[in-house]
């Protein structure tokens, strides 16, 4: 008896995309790819948009093409999502919940984000609540990270205006070690305020050096590592992660160029330099990469990409981490399309984010914590002033910063071996994307400007 139970769980397949099932998870019988795929959806809420029709094909092979139809189709074969523990952790929160029936109207409030909005407290980014709200949070924890429904694509977004010009002004122009204990609140979720039509107004007058300063500390000549693949040519997996190599190595050694011309270079330690390079540097190629090296990495290096065919060795093995990777890289590359950071914003965003007085071993935290401020106001100000008619702007910018830490936390997880493939199905996916609603040039595509 037992092993004809054994030969008929064999034969069973997913649901959702027809792939071996491994069992009964959160109600229905599903393998192991799309289990995983629906927890991360429903803990971290996320809202997916599909490009076509709503009704594309699930598949092991296509699967993993549209994330919209892959939860829709979840929800609609009955997974439920009261059978996922509210802490994350792995196991079933009730084994016996088995596949529910819910109403169209349930299924779009979920896949509208309608329905984790009206569940969730509210909150301010990065800290969920734990901050005093006094200053700019450089960041959060891995396990704080702001999910892409709960933060970009939520209304409840972040508003800036809890601080008056006149501090901001006072802030920008005078010493950093100065009116420090003075700093007001940040953040506040004043609904009226969304209701005030932006007035234009001047930039300060020490932000558009200080922009125009991190802007020059930038190499915004193209990549010199060569990507031409001559037609007809299959790329390996061991060509292709050669040339991966090289390309980090190239923008490693930009990044070490790029501290040397930093305008506060000597006013930290070689030693807290190296500290925050050596925790950063994934961080900061990442960033370059999804502005301005995009037009290379996503033209070129796809290319090149598209040359190299994985085994089906390799899509089996593909990880769990690959593919939260993956999806992440692909809401954080639409995103960044959406807004084509500028250059000044990207150099801002740059010095913000390797600035991050969090990290283990640093001597001068103080010092730190006060040049991150004062860029991170300075990007507000050029921001508001560049761009009055979009007030969401630079919450929706900045948030990006966490995704991007998120990110590089995960990818050191994702087995060497993989991140071929890691690269094919994102450059393939971003590029496809790109073709499908190119409305304009790509972010930071455009040469800085002098205002």
């Amino acid at each position: 008896m037992d092993t004809w139970e054994d030969d008929a769980a064999d034969q069973r397949t997913c649901l959702i995309c027809g792939d071996r099932a491994t069992g009964l998870h959160y109600g229905i019988i599903s393998c192991e790819g799309c289990k995983g795929f629906f927890k991360r959806s429903i803990c971290n809420k996320r809202v997916y948009r599909c490009s076509r029709d709503k009704n594309c094909e699930m598949s092991r092979k296509q699967r993993n093409r549209c994330q919209y139809c892959r939860l829709l189709k979840c929800l609609q074969m009955g997974m439920n999502r009261k059978a996922i523990r509210e802490d994350g952790m792995p196991g079933g929160r009730n084994k016996s919940i088995g596949p529910v029936q819910i109403t169209e109207e349930e299924i779009e409030r979920i896949m509208s984000g309608q329905e984790f909005k009206e569940d969730a407290p509210e909150h301010t980014w990065g800290n969920n609540g734990d901050s005093d709200h006094s200053s700019p949070s450089n960041g959060a924890s891995e396990g704080n990270q702001p999910s892409p429904a709960s933060t970009l694509s939520s209304n409840r977004s972040v508003e800036m205006n809890g601080y008056t010009a006149a501090l901001r002004d006072q802030y920008i122009n005078t010493s950093m070690s100065t009116h420090y204990q003075l700093l007001p609140h940040l953040f506040s979720y004043a609904a009226q305020s969304g209701l005030l039509t932006p007035q234009p107004r001047s930039l300060y007058p020490q932000s558009h050096p200080l922009v125009l300063q991190l802007v020059a500390a930038e190499d915004l000549s193209p990549l010199t590592t060569p990507m031409l693949i001559e037609d007809g040519y299959k790329v390996t997996q061991v060509e292709l992660f050669a040339l991966l190599c090289r390309l980090a190595d190239e923008l490693l050694f930009r990044q070490i160029s790029w501290i040397k011309k930093l305008p506060f270079f000597c006013e930290l330690s070689i030693e807290d330099y190296t500290c925050l390079l050596s925790s950063t540097w994934q961080e900061l190629i990442l960033l370059s990469c999804l502005t301005i090296y995009s037009a290379q990495i996503f033209g070129d290096l796809a290319d090149v990409t598209a040359k190299y065919t994985p085994s089906d060795d390799e899509l089996q093995g593909f990880s769990e981490d690959g593919m939260e990777v993956m999806e992440r890289l692909i809401y954080l590359f639409r995103k960044f399309h959406q807004l084509k950071i500028s250059n000044e914003e990207y150099a801002c965003m740059k010095a913000i984010n390797f600035l991050n007085q969090d990290i283990r071993g640093l001597s001068n935290v103080s010092q730190l914590e006060q040049l991150n401020k004062r860029y991170w106001y300075v990007c507000q100000d050029y921001t508001e002033y560049k761009y009055p008619h979009q007030p969401k702007r630079f919450p929706e910018i900045m948030m990006c910063l966490p995704e991007i830490r998120c990110i590089a936390g995960k990818l050191v997880n994702v087995p060497l071996e993989q991140l071929p493939l890691l690269f094919k199905a994102v450059l393939h996916s971003c590029k496809s994307s790109l073709t499908s609603y190119r409305t304009g040039p790509s972010p930071c595509a455009t040469a800085p400007s002098g205002n």
